[in-house]
């Protein structure tokens, strides 16, 4: 039998998840992105509720194209607003724009954005070795750093839990237990 962090329970869509996704390091700019969208959406809610939404999102958001997402009008934006297959907060709709721009400027300023996020963990996945589901943060003195820059940056919905998470899915941190499959799998992926 293959043992997984117990957050994944046995529903299909997470497990995927959870074995494919959460914990690999990701570079490219417009899956970090699409995270950074999809982590926002789901403040206040659980994550399986995003993944299950996650398909519409790409629909939707135009494959969470910053450019085009960037350039969204007020009546485009209210429009996805009326769409059930959404999570339909305003701030959280309007917010994709508001963050698809700010990240269209850490790009030209840095030329990348996985450059700049990972420059807050030097570049390299941090390895934790937690035992229990409780030891695992809800977020560090690196997602707060992360979560006030960015803030700073125009960006929303950042909170210092939610980069966490961000960082969680996109493999800046592994946070897979010792005993998850998962965990040597993603530490060979550093």
């Amino acid at each position: 039998m293959t043992t997984r962090c117990t957050w994944c329970g046995d529903d299909p869509l997470y497990v995927s998840y959870h074995d494919t996704e959460w914990g690999v390091p990701v570079h490219n700019d417009q899956t970090l992105f699409e995270f950074l969208i999809l982590e926002g959406a789901q403040a206040g809610l659980s994550w399986i509720t995003i993944l299950r939404k996650r398909e519409y999102y790409r629909n939707l958001f135009d494959q969470f194209d910053a450019q085009k997402i960037a350039r969204y009008s007020d009546k485009k934006l209210d429009k996805l607003l009326l769409n059930p297959q959404i999570i339909r907060n305003r701030l959280k709709v309007y917010g994709a724009r508001k963050n698809a721009r700010a990240f269209l400027e850490v790009q030209q300023e840095r030329g990348n954005f996985s450059d700049y996020i990972w420059d807050f963990v030097d570049g390299q996945p941090i390895q934790n070795r937690w035992c229990s589901i409780r030891e695992v943060p809800a977020n560090s003195a690196i997602s707060d750093a992360l979560s006030k820059d960015m803030k700073k940056r125009g960006f929303t919905f950042v909170g210092s839990t939610i980069m966490y998470a961000h960082m969680q899915a996109t493999g800046m941190v592994n946070d897979h237990l010792i005993d998850c499959f998962r965990h040597k799998e993603c530490q060979r992926l550093a």
